[in-house]
């Protein structure tokens, strides 16, 4: 039972690693983009509906080409993750609107829609339960060979794709020019502007780069955790993946572990034989340690473990 727990722990963090990695590009750039969860759900919509585009040339689920099917709905999340960084950006970066209400409006509007379309989509659910078989059993390991390959190896590709993202995201960061010149605009777009730096050229692709990977999250939960099933909502996901950004103190190797952890106490009533009201508290202590931690950084006030300080603040090149 460990084993299974440890397993679907690891599973269920992907979907906030690959939001927490996205926002924390975002974040780094200045952009504080709360509409994240939006984020993943249209993600998690574009991919479902790219993939029924070709389910309906078909006749029959197995006649379904997995591998296709995989690569079909990643490239419309990917589009459509990349479709929302714009809409984000050319609000707050081009027109300067309020980024908290900008976010706010991207993730009543995903979730709405999210929640609609996919009812119309439910003609396809055979086709997608099949087509998780592609996600869940690309490159994995045959599982219970031993306790190594089911904790370590007994995935579909989207876990492994989630980690190397933050790992990459984490040398971009500390060890590239490019790294370097996104956190100078994050912590200091007239400082940046001044040494010739692009803060509207960073900016948007931070945020459209950092929302493409955020929406890996919900094509993740609908086609590896949930097999397929269209029926759940996402946009909780989201808020907890945020949070997870402030947990790892905007550090995307930490949010690797950070993930893990949320993921663990998440799913970890379902393993508990606790009273409904435990339950809901073990689900609680994500958002009490993400406070706790908020309040000791803050304390601390070390510069490694602060948000940029651009963060939030539109910026207009006239009034520098």
């Amino acid at each position: 039972m460990f084993i299974t727990f440890l397993r679907n722990a690891i599973r269920f963090s992907t979907i906030f690693l690959f939001g927490s990695t996205g926002e924390t590009i975002v974040e780094k750039s200045g952009h504080l983009n709360m509409g994240i969860p939006g984020v993943m759900c249209i993600g998690a919509l574009a991919g479902c509906a790219g993939m029924s585009i070709y389910f309906n040339t078909l006749t029959d689920p197995s006649q379904i080409n997995l591998f296709g099917a995989v690569v079909l709905g990643i490239l419309f999340t990917i589009v459509s993750g990349a479709i929302c960084g714009v809409i984000f950006s050319f609000f707050t970066v081009t027109l300067r609107c309020n980024q908290n209400i900008t976010g706010l409006t991207l993730t009543t509007l995903g979730a709405g829609i999210n929640l609609f379309v996919f009812k119309r989509l439910e003609t396809f659910s055979s086709y997608f339960g099949k087509a998780s078989d592609g996600f869940r059993n690309l490159f994995q390991v045959e599982v219970g060979a031993n306790w190594f390959t089911d904790v370590f190896l007994s995935y579909g590709i989207l876990v492994y794709l989630a980690i190397i993202i933050a790992v990459v995201a984490t040398i971009i960061f500390s060890k590239t020019r490019v790294g370097l010149n996104l956190k100078a605009v994050g912590e200091s777009p007239a400082t940046a502007d001044s040494a010739g730096i692009s803060v509207t050229r960073y900016r948007y692709l931070a945020t459209i780069i950092g929302c493409s990977i955020a929406s890996l999250g919900g094509l993740f939960m609908i086609m590896d955790y949930l097999g397929g099933n269209i029926e759940y909502g996402l946009d909780e996901y989201g808020w907890l993946a945020v949070a997870i950004v402030i947990f790892s103190m905007w550090k995307p190797h930490f949010g690797i572990l950070a993930s893990f952890i949320f993921g663990a106490l998440y799913i970890a009533p379902s393993y508990l034989n606790a009273s409904f009201a435990m339950k809901n508290v073990i689900k609680m202590i994500p958002y009490v340690v993400t406070i706790a931690v908020l309040v000791v950084t803050s304390i601390l006030n070390k510069k490694g473990n602060q948000p940029p300080e651009g963060l939030g603040i539109n910026y207009d090149r006239e009034k520098r």
